[in-house]
């Protein structure tokens, strides 16, 4: 039987992660809900297209992303075995990784305005999401490279910054959006290219400050990971790309699955597409909550591994896990008691020609608080298999699970079952459900095996 002193430990350190990265992600997430506002203010064209090129930048930064977190697993292990040797070298080859990874990303970004004109988007809407992704793409880099050191210093237990350093990007952030974009202090008016090179600016900010940071801190300056950083590592990248790629497809699959549910939403009509977005930046903004306690569950599970003690992986990992549920439990009880209070909040309930939208959204926001229990467990349980890493088994798992059931039970209810926007968002809800039973047995079953070195 575990000693409740060794439990009470592990929340504490777990705690002192999680709390400034799930900090770091909501602001994140509110960041883009400014971005979208400020867009609404240049007129609708600019909405539309500032729309299309914020969601499609961040899509490929979140899969961008999704390899370099491989840093963080691994950082972690040999932390927890102290290899300072191998944590250096993991970080530089991590610093040449995000730079490889960027330099085809600006390229493709650069070129997308051919691609975009295929589907059959307004000429005037490629050319204003064009002139923003332009000057967005030379954040790519930075913004990589801030992944990367957010997943590094998440490793060696030293994160609290990171809320600081991206509270201090969103200032930047929206600071820049209203002198660039709206043309103040004397600057041209370069609208949505403005907004574009506003956000390019705040990655640098908080990549740069991070990596002073972690020259600087007490602790982290003992590991001299610039030094020597002329020397490209082939195998060592390799050992990022078998952990990070599986990662960045898991969150490609799963961004892919919401982006065609929205798509599916349109054909419902306006008013169904609306009260699905209403629900859906709800939740997305909850989300980035568990979302941050899957980095640290990440950290405090590799940590353990490295020291090769299992029982402490598992203890890390049902704690994190614990944690993720109670707090989805929280927060859906005001989502439940105050639905429509919420949907208050985006447009005037009052209104009779809002009066469909209102009647749409009830019940999928209930759909969606009830669902968000098993979305908090499977996001951290994920996170828990990655300080195992696990990342090929959940990128699997997550193909059944987002494409094999919870998009094709949609589907099937929303439009063969007659249940609309109602169906989808079941569908949906029922393979975030699967994913986190599965992610959550996967992690049991694992956990219960003696120590095995393929796991080292």
């Amino acid at each position: 039987m575990l000693a409740k002193s060794n439990i009470k430990a592990e929340i504490g350190e777990f705690l002192k992660l999680a709390i400034p990265l799930a900090s770091a992600q909501v602001a994140q997430a509110i960041v883009g809900f400014v971005d979208t506002l400020m867009m609404g203010q240049l007129g609708a064209e600019s909405l539309a297209a500032g729309g299309l090129a914020s969601t499609t930048f961040q899509l490929l930064l979140n899969i961008g992303s999704g390899v370099v977190m491989a840093v963080s697993p691994l950082v972690a292990i040999a932390y927890g075995g102290g290899h300072k040797t191998q944590i250096e070298q993991i970080a530089r080859q991590g610093i040449w990784l995000s730079l490889l990874l960027g330099i085809p990303m600006m390229f493709f970004l650069r070129h997308l305005d051919a691609v975009m004109v295929h589907p059959g988007q307004a000429k005037t809407t490629v050319v204003l999401a064009d002139g923003y992704l332009n000057l967005i793409l030379w954040g790519i880099f930075p913004a990589l490279g801030f992944a990367m050191l957010r997943s590094y210093v998440s490793a060696l237990s030293q994160a609290r910054p990171v809320m600081v350093i991206v509270f201090l990007g969103t200032l930047v952030n929206v600071t820049g959006n209203y002198v660039l974009g709206y043309g103040k202090l004397g600057f041209p008016r370069m609208e949505l290219a403005g907004l574009g090179l506003a956000s390019g600016l705040s990655f640098w900010v908080m990549f740069l400050i991070l990596l002073v940071y972690t020259l600087k801190h007490e602790q982290l300056k003992h590991y001299r990971f610039l030094q020597g950083l002329h020397c490209l590592k082939p195998h060592i990248i390799q050992q990022l790309l078998r952990t990070g790629v599986p990662i960045a497809v898991t969150i490609a699959l799963e961004y892919g699955l919401f982006a065609v549910v929205t798509y599916l939403m349109g054909t419902l009509g306006t008013d169904a597409l609306a009260a699905h977005q209403i629900v859906f930046q709800t939740m997305l903004v909850i989300f980035m909550v568990p979302l941050g306690m899957s980095y640290a569950v990440t950290a405090r599970v590799g940590q353990w591994l490295g020291q090769q003690n299992l029982p402490g992986a598992r203890l890390a990992g049902y704690i994190g896990i614990s944690t993720a549920f109670l707090f989805m439990a929280l927060t859906a009880i005001p989502l439940l008691a105050y639905c429509q209070q919420v949907v208050a909040m985006y447009l005037d309930i009052r209104d009779q020609q809002n009066a469909n939208v209102l009647k749409l959204a009830l019940p999928i926001m209930t759909i969606a608080a009830i669902a968000q229990l098993l979305d908090g467990v499977q996001k951290t349980a994920m996170g828990a298999l990655y300080g195992l890493q696990d990342t090929q088994m959940p990128m699997l798992l997550s193909v059944l699970a987002f494409w094999g059931v919870g998009l094709p039970s949609g589907y099937l209810l929303g439009f063969r079952l007659g249940l609309g926007s109602v169906g989808l968002w079941v569908g949906q809800s029922m393979g975030v459900a699967i994913a986190g039973i599965i992610f959550l047995r996967r992690f049991h079953q694992l956990t219960s095996r003696t120590f095995r070195s393929g796991y080292s």
